[in-house]
Protein backbone atom coordinates (compact mmCIF):
# COMPACT_ATOMS: atom_id res chain seq x y z
CA UNK A 1 0.00 0.00 0.00
CA UNK A 2 0.98 3.91 -1.45
CA UNK A 3 1.30 6.43 1.33
CA UNK A 4 2.04 9.92 0.76
CA UNK A 5 2.48 12.06 3.55
CA UNK A 6 2.95 15.98 2.94
CA UNK A 7 4.51 18.70 5.60
CA UNK A 8 6.22 21.81 5.56
CA UNK A 9 3.32 24.09 4.47
CA UNK A 10 2.34 27.24 6.26
CA UNK A 11 2.18 30.95 6.75
CA UNK A 12 4.93 33.04 5.17
CA UNK A 13 5.46 37.03 3.90
CA UNK A 14 6.37 37.27 0.44
CA UNK A 15 10.10 37.16 -0.28
CA UNK A 16 10.53 34.12 1.95
CA UNK A 17 10.93 30.62 1.63
CA UNK A 18 9.36 27.08 2.58
CA UNK A 19 10.76 23.42 2.28
CA UNK A 20 7.56 21.02 1.81
CA UNK A 21 8.00 17.16 2.11
CA UNK A 22 6.64 14.32 1.37
CA UNK A 23 7.43 10.85 2.78
CA UNK A 24 6.70 7.73 0.52
CA UNK A 25 5.93 4.89 1.68
CA UNK A 26 5.06 1.39 0.07
CA UNK A 27 7.77 1.85 -3.37
CA UNK A 28 9.53 4.27 -5.19
CA UNK A 29 8.33 6.23 -7.89
CA UNK A 30 8.58 9.23 -10.01
CA UNK A 31 7.42 11.95 -7.73
CA UNK A 32 5.56 15.25 -8.82
CA UNK A 33 4.62 18.24 -6.75
CA UNK A 34 1.21 19.87 -7.68
CA UNK A 35 -0.53 22.61 -6.28
CA UNK A 36 -5.03 23.95 -5.97
CA UNK A 37 -6.72 26.67 -5.69
CA UNK A 38 -10.01 26.92 -4.71
CA UNK A 39 -12.60 26.66 -7.22
CA UNK A 40 -9.50 26.18 -9.94
CA UNK A 41 -7.90 23.14 -11.42
CA UNK A 42 -4.84 21.19 -10.18
CA UNK A 43 -1.55 22.48 -11.74
CA UNK A 44 1.69 20.81 -12.32
CA UNK A 45 4.80 22.62 -10.27
CA UNK A 46 7.98 20.21 -10.75
CA UNK A 47 8.24 16.53 -10.95
CA UNK A 48 11.52 14.54 -10.36
CA UNK A 49 12.59 11.42 -11.98
CA UNK A 50 13.09 7.65 -9.19
CA UNK A 51 17.10 8.46 -9.54
CA UNK A 52 16.49 12.18 -8.93
CA UNK A 53 18.69 12.72 -11.83
CA UNK A 54 15.96 14.58 -14.15
CA UNK A 55 13.74 17.29 -13.05
CA UNK A 56 10.82 19.44 -14.57
CA UNK A 57 9.51 22.63 -13.69
CA UNK A 58 6.58 24.60 -14.66
CA UNK A 59 7.73 28.13 -15.64
CA UNK A 60 5.81 30.08 -13.11
CA UNK A 61 8.22 28.51 -10.50
CA UNK A 62 11.68 27.79 -12.54
CA UNK A 63 14.44 30.03 -10.43
CA UNK A 64 12.78 29.43 -7.60
CA UNK A 65 11.68 26.71 -6.43
CA UNK A 66 13.70 23.34 -6.68
CA UNK A 67 13.10 20.03 -6.11
CA UNK A 68 15.24 17.09 -5.10
CA UNK A 69 14.65 13.80 -3.13
CA UNK A 70 16.03 11.52 -0.93
CA UNK A 71 15.82 7.85 -1.68
CA UNK A 72 17.60 6.53 1.42
CA UNK A 73 14.61 8.51 3.55
CA UNK A 74 12.03 8.10 0.45
CA UNK A 75 11.31 11.22 0.81
CA UNK A 76 10.50 14.47 -1.85
CA UNK A 77 11.14 18.00 -1.19
CA UNK A 78 10.48 21.54 -2.28
CA UNK A 79 12.49 24.19 -1.80
CA UNK A 80 10.46 27.12 -2.37
CA UNK A 81 11.95 30.80 -2.22
CA UNK A 82 10.83 34.16 -3.48
CA UNK A 83 7.48 33.45 -2.42
CA UNK A 84 4.58 35.26 -4.19
CA UNK A 85 1.33 35.56 -2.80
CA UNK A 86 0.44 34.10 -6.39
CA UNK A 87 2.13 31.00 -4.91
CA UNK A 88 -0.84 30.48 -1.88
CA UNK A 89 -2.41 27.09 -2.83
CA UNK A 90 -2.83 23.44 -0.87
CA UNK A 91 0.25 21.92 -2.28
CA UNK A 92 -0.02 17.93 -2.80
CA UNK A 93 2.85 15.76 -3.71
CA UNK A 94 2.30 13.00 -6.41
CA UNK A 95 3.89 9.45 -7.56
CA UNK A 96 3.83 7.75 -10.60
CA UNK A 97 5.11 5.23 -12.51
CA UNK A 98 7.07 7.98 -15.03
CA UNK A 99 8.17 11.47 -14.79
CA UNK A 100 5.71 13.91 -16.02
CA UNK A 101 3.52 16.95 -16.19
CA UNK A 102 -0.13 15.55 -16.10
CA UNK A 103 -2.18 15.31 -13.70
CA UNK A 104 -3.82 12.26 -14.85
CA UNK A 105 -1.02 10.36 -15.04
CA UNK A 106 0.09 9.99 -11.54
CA UNK A 107 -1.41 7.53 -9.31
CA UNK A 108 -1.17 8.04 -5.88
CA UNK A 109 -1.68 11.31 -3.66
CA UNK A 110 -1.29 13.12 -0.30
CA UNK A 111 -3.14 15.02 1.46
CA UNK A 112 -2.14 18.16 0.45
CA UNK A 113 -0.45 20.93 2.48
CA UNK A 114 -1.57 24.18 2.54
CA UNK A 115 1.16 26.98 2.11
CA UNK A 116 -0.32 30.91 2.18
CA UNK A 117 1.87 33.94 1.08
CA UNK A 118 0.82 37.42 2.81
CA UNK A 119 1.99 40.30 0.67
Amino acid sequence: QVQLVESGGGLVQSGGSLRLSCAASGGTFSMGWFRQVSGKEREFVAAISWSGTSTYYADSVKGRFTISRDNAKNTVYLQMNSLKPEDTAVYYCAAGGYTNTRVSQYDYWGQGTQVTVSS
